[in-house]
C-alpha cells in the first residue's frame, strides 16, 4: 500500500514539473496564436518592402540619329532593369519625355555633314544608374550628356531619384522634410559649409535649397547644376548637411538610424 502511494505521489510530481516546464517557456499575457500572429505580420511587412535588383539596359530607339534642319543628333540611351516595374515604367516615361525625337516614327530630313556645311553632327547620351537601398529608401542617378554640334564644350547633369519603396513613388525635398523646416534646413546648411560658400563669394542671402539631393555616407548631400555655385571646371557643386544636423529637420522615416552619442 505505502508502495502505490509512493508512485502515485511521484507521478503527480513529475506532471506538475513538466507543467511548469511548458508554461515558464511562454512569455507571460502573450498566448501563442499573438506571437505566431505577430511573428506573421512582421515578415508580411518585410516581404513587401522588395530587395532591389538592378541592370543597365540599352534602350530599343526609332532613331539613334536623328536629323532635322538644323543638322544631325546621335542618342545613346540606357535605362535600368530591375525586379520593380513601377521604377522600370519611371525612367523609361521620363526618357522617352525628354528625348521624344529619339522614338519618333517620323522619318528624318536629309542633311549634308559634309565639311563646310551649317549643319553639325551633335550627341546626346542619358544613362540610369542604380545606388543603393536601405530599408524602405531606393536611390538612383540619372545621367545625361549633351553636346552641341560647334560648342565649346559639352554639358552634364546627374538628376538623383530617391524612392520610397513603400509608398510606391519619387521623393521631392518636400516629402522628406519636417512641415516649416526649410529655413532652417537652408540655415543649417550654410552653416556647414560656410568656408567653401565664402571662398567662392556666395553669402547666405544667395543660397537656395537644391531638389537634387542623395544620402551620402555622412549626410545628406545636395547637388546644384553646372555654373549655379561655381565654374564649369569644378563641375556640379555638391554641399553636405551632417545627418547629425539634419536630426529634426526631416522625417524620422526618411532618416537612416543614427548612433546615439549622448553621455548617460
Amino acid at each position: 500500500m505505502k508502495k502505490n502511494y509512493v508512485n502515485a505521489w511521484a507521478s503527480a510530481a513529475a506532471a506538475v514539473i513538466s507543467l511548469s516546464a511548458l508554461t515558464a517557456c511562454q512569455p507571460r499575457n502573450e498566448p501563442v496564436q499573438d506571437r505566431q500572429n505577430s511573428a506573421q505580420a512582421q515578415t508580411a511587412k518585410a516581404e513587401s518592402i522588395p530587395l532591389i535588383q538592378s541592370k543597365s539596359v540599352p534602350m530599343k530607339l526609332a532613331k539613334p540619329e536623328a536629323c532635322d534642319a538644323q543638322g544631325c543628333t546621335q542618342y545613346s540611351i540606357q535605362t535600368v532593369e530591375t525586379n520593380v516595374g513601377w521604377i522600370n515604367q519611371y525612367f523609361a516615361e521620363r526618357i522617352e519625355k525628354a528625348d521624344p525625337v529619339a522614338f519618333s516614327s517620323a522619318p528624318n530630313q536629309k542633311v549634308d555633314l559634309s565639311e563646310g556645311s551649317a549643319a553639325g553632327l551633335s550627341q546626346s547620351t542619358t544613362a540610369v544608374r542604380y545606388i543603393s537601398q536601405w530599408g524602405h529608401m531606393a536611390a538612383f542617378a540619372l545621367e545625361s550628356y549633351s553636346y552641341s554640334a560647334g560648342a565649346a564644350h559639352g554639358m552634364q547633369h546627374v538628376e538623383y531619384v530617391n524612392f520610397d519603396l513603400k509608398a510606391k513613388k519619387r521623393l521631392a525635398l518636400q516629402d522628406v522634410l519636417l512641415k516649416g523646416a526649410e529655413a532652417k534646413v537652408l540655415d543649417s546648411l550654410f552653416d556647414a559649409n560656410a568656408m567653401w560658400l565664402a571662398s567662392h563669394d556666395i553669402d547666405r542671402a544667395k543660397l537656395q535649397l537644391s531638389d537634387n539631393f542623395y544620402y551620402g555616407a555622412s549626410g545628406i548631400v545636395f547637388v546644384y547644376p553646372l555654373y549655379e555655385l561655381a565654374s564649369y571646371a569644378e563641375g556640379m557643386p555638391e554641399l553636405k548637411l551632417p545627418y547629425q544636423m539634419a536630426k529634426g529637420l526631416f522625417k524620422p522615416e526618411y532618416l537612416p538610424n543614427l548612433p546615439n552619442y549622448e553621455n548617460k
